[in-house]
């Protein structure tokens, strides 16, 4: 999902921080079924429909709400008048959304990328940046958290059990099947260690 973002920047939640690096992004992103909402805080529907979703977001994310957080992303693309504006929406939502900075050229390419003509709106995307679903907003608001489901089902996502094995300061996969290959490089080398073992135990019998 990262490549979507190349070469751009996207600014962390209530910090001044940018998350540019190709690393940066790909923590972030990666293996996350990912939700660009697009909305304006002087928009009436956005201001009703903006607490759901955040309340749908902690119920997935938030260690409060569930023991491990789900494999989800979102990323603000604003149509605010101003960055004061769009920085005070932004400090009433989760600290882990990300947002396209104010008056970046990039928020009108993904609106004709997305075909997104109003909002709010809310592009759900594989991490290949596949769309499964144009526009979530009413089925986020029908269905609340329960249909994160089937969005995990349709980006069929690597199960992240697969690399807590791994530092998450050495996490640089290349490809979502990057931590498959290496549980079975994992497992191939206990499986000689093993062999070696009943080798030299056998070896001492004789």
């Amino acid at each position: 999902m990262a490549s979507l973002f190349t070469g751009k920047v996207l600014m962390a939640n209530r910090e001044e921080d940018e998350v540019e690096t190709e690393r940066e992004l790909s923590r972030a992103l990666d293996n996350k079924v990912l939700l660009l909402y697009f909305a304006s805080a002087r928009c009436p529907r956005c201001r009703s429909f903006s607490p759901l979703l955040k309340e749908f977001f902690l119920r997935l994310t938030d260690e409060f709400y569930v023991e491990r957080a789900s494999q989800l992303g979102l990323v603000y693309v604003s149509r605010d008048e101003t960055e004061e504006q769009q920085r005070d929406f932004l400090r009433s939502m989760p600290k882990r959304w990300l947002a396209v900075p104010f008056g970046d050229a990039f928020k009108r390419e993904l609106e004709l990328r997305f075909a997104v003509s109003e909002v709010p709106a809310v592009v759900v995307l594989k991490p290949n940046g596949e769309v499964i679903v144009g526009n979530a907003v009413e089925e986020i608001q029908r269905m609340g958290p329960a249909c994160f489901q089937n969005w995990q089902e349709a980006a069929e996502l690597v199960d992240r059990n697969f690399l807590l094995a791994e530092d998450p300061e050495d996490w640089t996969r290349r490809s979502i099947t990057d931590p498959i290959r290496r549980l079975k490089y994992k497992l191939d080398k206990k499986r000689e260690a093993k062999k070696k073992e009943r080798e030299e135990e056998g070896e001492e019998l004789s």
